[in-house]
């Protein structure tokens, strides 16, 4: 979520609209159509199926479910997705991406929504295999290298490091900029995308 003023929204492709949008001095996306476009499908792949595959199939399943439902991960659909469905995600982005530096020029849209991602996958214990997918590998060090993700690493790594129930305290502490209220709860609880 994101808050900006009297502005309140959630979902990272809608954000990243209005970013765009209400700061126009430092754009998210490239400026001509063309590279806008392959900008925007590539925060799409990213958000869909990296998703899918990082969060949803490897993340949700190693981490969430034991450590927050205390239920054991679909192991089954982490080895699938692992031998059958990385892969091919790889060998697109192998294709797609730069060899050196990032996307469009400075950093924007499409190099946060990819290499985002590959921070989920390491914590499932995933990492890109340097030598089988070198610009995958190559990109996402060079992005998330970037001073833009230095002090959202080390907020993150404050919050994986503290007990589930005090992580918002642990994240106040080290003084990050959250919000007075939360709609979080002191139980966790299903959401939609229950899987």
């Amino acid at each position: 979520m994101l808050i900006d003023g009297d502005v309140s929204i959630s979902d990272s492709s809608v954000i990243c609209a209005y970013l765009d949008d209400a700061y126009p001095e430092r754009p998210l996306l490239p400026s001509s159509p063309g590279d806008r476009a392959r900008a925007r499908w590539l925060e799409e792949f990213a958000d869909t199926r990296l998703g899918d595959l990082f969060i949803w199939s490897l993340f949700y399943q190693k981490r969430v479910r034991p450590a927050v439902w205390g239920e054991p991960g679909d192991t089954e659909r982490v080895e699938r997705t692992l031998t059958q469905d990385v892969p091919p995600a790889l060998d697109y982005l192998e294709a797609q991406l730069p060899k050196d530096g990032f996307l469009f020029g400075e950093i924007g849209l499409a190099d946060v929504a990819i290499a985002s991602f590959f921070v989920n996958a390491r914590y499932a214990d995933f990492t890109v295999d340097g030598d089988r997918w070198p610009r995958v590998s190559g990109f996402v060090g060079h992005v998330l290298a970037h001073p833009v993700f230095e002090k959202l690493l080390e907020l993150e790594a404050i919050q994986l490091s503290a007990n589930i129930k005090g992580r918002r305290q642990a994240l106040l502490d080290a003084g990050a900029p959250l919000t007075r209220d939360t709609l979080g709860t002191r139980e966790p609880r299903r959401g939609m995308m229950r899987l």
